[in-house]
């Protein structure tokens, strides 16, 4: 059981030679989302041998070009690609006049779906579901209407002691879902053999905590207690942490101080401003709060076991 994410691109606003901006591509149980398409995202996906059919689900923070200015072209591959099942995309109000304005003016016809969800609520909300996951936003403090988003499995039934199962020759496999589900068994004699008996305890069900740009925000820590693994931007030093408030974003010190506070597992850091050609620097920083601080790297990949 694992969470598997790529880094498809994770710098600031303007794209380098060597790097792209902010895009992600999550797999949870064979489920792909993608989380941000900053301009030049297909490429990365295809670099990273992702199946594009796959990705379902998109999820957009915020309206800046830099987290969505790829949308329409990945949009447009998988028209070309002949995909026929509906993509559903969630973002601020205005993503869909956003896209459906593109297709307009270009002349282009979809042969999917395209289904939006549009938000506007200011408190965490559960935007998807199905039986394995959930996602929620993490609302943010930037210079437009922005969302992080927390991706979180759902509890997970419990596993079976194969070897304690043995011992009764009552049990069948059609009772190995109630007894997954919790459930003590009632032989016909009327002994009753107790679930813990029976089970193990359920894998950790894992996490994940998208927090793209914004300000400090710690009463965003509630939201993302206990989190496996965080991604929050960190496009400045703590010593231009005035500039940071002015543009709506954080230091790479304040990302440290919200996964602590948040006891998170792993904290990935991201979104650096183009002044900083040494992300160790900004690193360290992070490290000075929360050790457990990584960097990211272009279409590396940092799985979450249970």
């Amino acid at each position: 059981m694992s969470i598997k994410l790529t880094i498809l691109g994770f710098n600031s606003a303007v794209p380098t030679a060597n790097s792209y901006p902010t895009s992600q591509l999550l797999n949870i149980e064979e489920r792909y989302f993608l989380i941000d398409c900053g301009e030049g995202t297909q490429v990365q996906l295809r670099r990273s041998k992702a199946k594009f059919n796959r990705i379902n689900h998109i999820f957009i923070s915020h309206l800046h070009g830099d987290h969505v200015f790829g949308l329409i072209g990945l949009i447009s591959t998988l028209q070309l690609l002949g995909r026929d099942t509906p993509l559903n995309i969630y973002g601020p109000l205005g993503i869909k006049e956003f896209i459906l304005n593109q297709l307009k003016f270009t002349e282009s016809v979809c042969s999917f779906e395209l289904a939006f969800h549009e938000l506007t609520g200011k408190k965490s909300v559960l935007v998807y579901e199905d039986n394995l996951i959930e996602v929620y936003t993490i609302p943010l403090n930037h210079r437009v209407y922005t969302n992080g988003y927390l991706f979180r499995e759902k509890p997970k039934a419990r596993r079976l002691n194969m070897d304690a199962i043995a011992e009764f020759n009552e049990i069948e496999i059609c009772d190995y879902q109630n007894i997954k589900n919790g459930k003590d068994v009632v032989l016909e004699s009327g002994q009753v053999i107790e679930n813990s008996y029976l089970t193990f305890d359920p894998h950790k069900s894992l996490s994940y905590a998208f927090c793209s740009d914004t300000k400090y925000k710690p009463d965003i820590v509630p939201i993302i207690q206990n989190v496996d693994l965080l991604y929050h931007e960190s496009t400045f030093l703590h010593e231009l942490k005035d500039l940071a408030l002015y543009t709506g974003h954080s230091t790479a010190k304040e990302a440290g101080m919200i996964a602590k506070q948040a006891n998170v597992g792993q904290l990935i850091l991201g979104h650096f401003s183009n002044r900083y050609h040494d992300y160790d620097i900004l690193l360290k920083e992070a490290q000075a709060e929360f050790p457990n601080t990584i960097l990211p790297k272009i279409l590396g990949t940092i799985k979450i076991k249970s």
